[in-house]
């Protein structure tokens, strides 16, 4: 039996309110997931006395080490208190920007032992992201930590029941899905303004070599100002190779290729959106095009999801695709398609273009109807016009929707001020260890389906590889 999915559309649409209603598709204006970020944004303007100080660590101070710590320090009473990096050049470059006193250490349980620190920014390699999870868990520090969560399926619930157990705040950091514009999407698509879902498709394309993982590579690099063996600890010994070690993205031993990097993002925002647990069943194929620069992952990979009906939503198929050689240039979309709409977010906003069918199913389409005798031809349309008035025959029209997000607006700084309202007061969490997996495993099975040439089948339910 179908689902009725216009009782929930019923549903959401008397939760907005009166006034929201009364606004025409072209004029919404603000909305209620809007006013919940902008509520977030206004409670940070109070002054936080001492007791509320966060003192935190980073472990891996690479770009995204960096780019977190900054964005952490805004957030109102959070201190630095120490960092940890493999690598002595990182470690230095720590102490100039925040100043000497700062501990640092190449071993981040010297960290997880400190009894002044309450929180971990975990933004290493993919291979050390469960294992410094769960230890800085159990050791009673809450976790921010980057996505993907896990860097095989298999870790997954690992990271899940040390959360559960120890009660510690885990946030995983795909901070998109903080961003006001996906709070419209979701509102949006929860409202109806596409129809019914039918499928998605999301692309992530580059041009560059930085944008490919080619990052600039340090002077100094070496055995003796990188621990070597502590990064490829629980591996094969192998030697010193600066390549896996400062383009960790490009091997599959130690990161998670473009699935765990850029389709984890793609997905995290599908997920939000739709309020899906993940698809059933998922394919992925690609091809290394261009950067043969040693890499054991492709720089052409897609990916076909299929997401079964649940009482939220029909099922839809999912589109992937990121292209590190796009003659396009830097670009990213997710376009929601639906049975009366599409709707794409973009970098920097939302919008809805809509596409409705007429009531009347329409006549001698494609001229069809011309290769009939002439007295047909006559008596079918006669047949058609007395049924279908001409309203009914007339496709209706709709105004277009157009939300930008506003200038200023920060959706890293967003997801950061949920993980610290989270340690304070207990607030939910956005991307929780169970949303992160959700998101995370099934980027890490279009890993194994490229690399084992076959469609994994996957539970979304209770997030595990299912048999068939």
């Amino acid at each position: 039996m179908a689902k009725d999915y216009s009782s929930s559309r019923r549903k959401f649409l008397q939760k907005l309110g009166s006034t929201t209603l009364l606004l025409s598709a072209g004029s919404l204006t603000r909305l209620a997931a809007e006013e919940k970020v902008e509520e977030r944004i206004l409670q940070y303007e109070k002054r936080i006395s001492s007791s509320d100080k966060i003192k935190i660590a980073v472990i891996g101070t690479g770009i995204m080490g960096h780019n977190d710590l900054q964005t952490a320090l805004k957030v109102p009473g959070i201190e630095l208190a120490a960092a940890c990096d493999l690598y002595n050049g990182r470690l230095t470059r720590i102490k100039e920007l925040y100043g000497k006193d700062v501990f640092t250490t190449r071993d981040y349980r010297e960290i997880l032992e400190r009894k002044d620190i309450d929180a971990v920014i975990v933004a290493t390699s993919d291979h050390y992201h469960s294992r410094i999870s769960i230890d800085a868990m159990n050791k009673g520090k809450h976790v921010y930590c980057e996505k993907p969560m896990v860097h095989k399926i298999s870790q997954g619930w690992d990271v899940i029941k040390t959360q559960q157990q120890t009660k510690k705040v885990m946030q995983v950091g795909s901070q998109g899905i903080s961003g006001i514009d996906y709070a419209k999407a979701k509102e949006l698509y929860k409202a109806g303004e596409i129809g019914k879902l039918n499928c998605i498709e999301a692309t992530y394309d580059r041009q560059s070599a930085i944008g490919a993982w080619e990052y600039t590579m340090p002077t100094d690099g070496s055995a003796e100002t990188v621990d070597w063996d502590r990064y490829i600890a629980g591996m094969s010994k192998e030697p010193y190779d600066a390549k896996k070690f400062f383009w960790w993205r490009n091997y599959k031993d130690f990161g998670t290729g473009m699935p765990g990097d850029l389709f984890v993002h793609l997905l995290t925002g599908i997920h939000f959106v739709t309020d899906s647990k993940g698809p059933k069943r998922i394919f992925s194929s690609g091809q290394l095009c261009y950067w043969k620069d040693g890499r054991d992952v492709p720089d052409v990979t897609t990916a076909i999801m299929d997401y079964p009906e649940t009482p939220e939503h029909p099922a839809f198929q999912v589109m992937l695709r990121v292209n590190f050689v796009s003659g396009g240039g830097d670009h990213s979309s997710v376009r929601f398609i639906g049975s009366e709409g599409v709707m794409e977010k973009g970098w920097d906003g939302v919008t809805i273009t809509h596409s409705l069918m007429s009531k009347a199913p329409g006549i001698g389409g494609w001229d069809s109807l011309s290769t009939y005798p002439q007295a047909m031809q006559e008596e079918l349309t006669k047949q058609y016009n007395s049924k279908w008035s001409k309203d009914d025959q007339e496709a209706p029209t709709k105004a277009p929707i157009k939300y930008k997000k506003p200038d200023g607006h920060d959706e890293h700084l967003e997801h950061f001020m949920n993980f610290f309202d989270g340690v304070r007061n207990g607030k939910a969490i956005f991307e929780d260890p169970s949303f992160g997996f959700r998101a995370c495993a099934p980027c890490l099975a279009s890993n194994d389906s490229y690399f084992q040439k076959k469609i994994i089948n996957w539970d979304p339910v209770n997030m595990k590889l299912a048999n068939g």
